[in-house]
């Protein structure tokens, strides 16, 4: 079993130098990087918008005020 292992290693050792060597001499092109997508709109809970927390905090320490 040890000997499999090797040899697999040894194995995946060659291919990773041989396809890092063959992309520094420019026969094979470099991979492209993808184009970053723009990221959707990230919604804000309602414990996380400060206008939400300052009405919660001032109802808390005025319970008799009406408006809302």
């Amino acid at each position: 079993m040890l000997k499999f292992l090797l040899v697999v290693i040894l194995i995946a050792v060659a291919v990773y130098l041989t396809t890092r060597a063959i992309q520094r001499r420019g026969i094979a092109p470099a991979p492209k990087p993808r184009p970053r997508r723009a990221e959707p709109p990230r919604f804000v809970g309602p414990d996380d918008d400060p206008d939400f927390l300052r009405d919660l905090d001032r109802k808390r320490k005025h319970p008799e005020d009406p408006a809302e």
